[in-house]
């Protein structure tokens, strides 16, 4: 897209390789985006509208160094790969994580579809804590190592599942479905209904929940409420609970690179939401 500055999202990954619309090139995009760009939800946290117009996703995330959910996340590597010539197009998914196999969800999670040399591929670097730091190709039953875990897409009757392998094949992990999709082109305006509903409702967990990633190159960075999860590459895992609003808001500026709008406000919406002690 002609007004999508280009030069500002390389120099916010910090990206300075090939920009060839080849697989060599989305593989390092792919690999740079989420371990500079955190995936948070603050805005809908505090109330504040997340706007997915270009502008407003280029105003966020390029000039006040600020992360965001899977569409704002998504809606910028659609637009990255679209100004390099990749023939690319928008996803929607059913997002199965903590549920079962068979459930029926709504479609609220974006991922991007991929096309070139006559093979299909699967990007999405905006599913949290366990966001793909690499491209997929859609090759039912084949597991693809990426930097970080094992995946693979299963296909079913009308549509694929796309699995993780937990904590590595080679010791005892499982494969657990992350969300299932179909090849039905997606646009923006059904985006913007889905992240409406989930910045906005009152059912939604973004509104209750605080969540926070990021993957780096030995490690992902997870964070639910007041618990921060880290997976280092190998299998280790380690938790601890965060006490005060000040660590944790220490903890998602210094480790997860989250940039805070007003850290007074954030810290008493914590409280206020009893995501930590008051």
């Amino acid at each position: 897209m002609s007004d999508f500055n280009l030069d500002a999202y390389f120099a916010r990954i910090g990206y300075s390789g090939p920009t060839d619309s080849s697989l060599a090139t989305l593989r390092s995009l792919h690999l740079a985006h989420p371990q500079a760009i955190p995936f948070e939800n603050i805005d809908p946290l505090m109330g504040v509208s997340v706007g997915l117009d270009p502008a407003s996703l280029q105003n966020k995330v390029f000039k006040h160094g600020r992360g965001g959910y899977c569409f704002e996340h998504n809606l910028i590597f659609m637009h990255a790969l679209e100004a390099l010539g990749f023939a690319v197009s928008g996803l929607a998914a059913r997002v199965l994580w903590g549920q079962s196999d068979d459930a029926v969800t709504a479609r609220s999670h974006m991922l991007l579809r991929v096309d070139f040399d006559g093979k299909t591929y699967i990007a999405d670097v905006g599913f949290g804590g366990l966001t793909l730091t690499a491209p997929l190709l859609l090759e039912p039953g084949l597991e693809q190592q990426t930097p970080h875990e094992t995946f693979r897409i299963v296909e079913s009757a009308d549509h694929f599942r796309l699995q993780a392998n937990i904590g590595g094949a080679n010791i005892g992990g499982d494969w657990r479905t992350l969300y299932r999709f179909d090849m039905q082109r997606a646009y923006e305006v059904d985006y913007q209904v889905s992240s409406h509903f989930l910045s906005t409702h009152p059912s939604s967990h973004f509104l209750s929940t605080l969540v926070a990633a990021r993957a780096l190159p030995d490690r992902r960075y997870g964070l639910r409420n007041n618990r921060l999860s880290i997976h280092h590459l190998g299998g280790r895992s380690e938790q601890r609970e965060i006490a005060t609003a000040a660590e944790l808001a220490d903890v998602l500026e210094n480790q997860l690179a989250i940039i805070i709008p007003d850290r007074a406000a954030f810290e008493a919406r914590l409280r206020q939401k009893t995501i930590v002690e008051t």
